[in-house]
């Protein structure tokens, strides 16, 4: 091969430097889905590969909280819940907040845990915290199995209930939460590079994050109880999406068309925020990671 030969060849891919300030670049992203979802694969497959219980502890965890919430919030603090049961109540709140938690979670230290395969091989990011997200929605599904069975068991006991005609907006839930976890978890992750100790405060901060968001009483409760920090509530975001889940699913509740447009807008900012950063600390990482 001469050289104008040479020159003249068009080569398939061209790898360089992001100039943009801000890109998604969906075309890149689709180009390499067979390494999104053999990601998605590795992480359902290798998590749980060597425990003893396997993916049994996606049930566990979810079980054990509710049942702990409703022994202390429902039967020692007598918080009550309406017609629905306590264990059904805390059961439906828990396995909405687990999924925003996993994704905010496992996406938070993106750069720091994956640094030695960003380092040697390219392709596009944000496919490592996309792929937890879309890992988190086989959890999900798991433990909305398990919902759906105790609620059909509530059902034969007697318990007076139905579905709300709005159960059509529980996927759209499902995507704010997904969302949102990824939002706040590529900020998070682009600010580890520098702060290695944030890394700390995040588990701690979503527990405390909790307390705040609804996710084992009303949100009512808060407005009637503790009426000067009813402004924790009214502002909280994930607050509206656990509420309306459960209005969504047991019937009981509250649906804020004002909560879900707030949230809904809340979320966008954050996810492109998030994605900027993610995007800008992606080119230099590498040297402080």
């Amino acid at each position: 091969m001469n050289k104008s030969e040479y020159i003249e060849e068009e080569w398939l891919f061209e790898i360089k430097p992001k100039n943009k300030f801000f890109s998604l670049n969906l075309k890149e992203v689709w180009r390499y889905r067979d390494l999104l979802l053999l990601f998605v694969k590795r992480d359902i497959v290798t998590v749980y590969k060597q425990t003893i219980l396997g993916p049994l502890w996606y049930l566990i965890q979810p079980l054990f909280t509710a049942i702990t919430f409703t022994i202390i919030f429902n039967n020692v603090a007598g918080i009550e819940t309406g017609k629905v049961p306590s264990f059904l109540f805390n059961l439906a709140g828990i396995i909405v907040w687990n999924y925003f938690t996993s994704c905010l979670n496992e996406t938070s230290d993106t750069f720091k845990k994956n640094a030695a395969i960003f380092g040697k091989v390219y392709f596009p990011r944000v496919i490592m915290p996309m792929s937890i997200v879309i890992t988190n929605l086989v959890k999900l599904g798991i433990q909305l199995l398990i919902f759906i069975g105790f609620y059909m068991y509530y059902m034969t006991q007697g318990m007076q209930n139905t579905l709300s005609k709005t159960i059509f907006l529980f996927p759209f839930l499902v995507i704010i939460m997904g969302f949102l976890g990824l939002g706040l978890g590529m900020i998070i992750s682009s600010l580890v590079t520098k702060y290695r100790d944030l890394t700390f405060l995040v588990s701690f901060g979503v527990q405390l994050l909790m307390y705040v968001s609804a996710v084992m009483y009303p949100m009512t409760l808060i407005k009637e109880k503790l009426p000067q920090f009813g402004w924790l509530i009214e502002y909280n975001p994930l607050a509206y999406v656990v509420e309306t889940s459960r209005y969504i699913l047991l019937n009981e509740g509250s649906l804020s068309v004002n909560g879900l447009v707030y949230t809904l807008v809340f979320t966008i900012v954050i996810f492109l925020f998030g994605l900027i950063m993610f995007n800008q600390t992606e080119k230099k990482f590498i040297d402080t990671v």
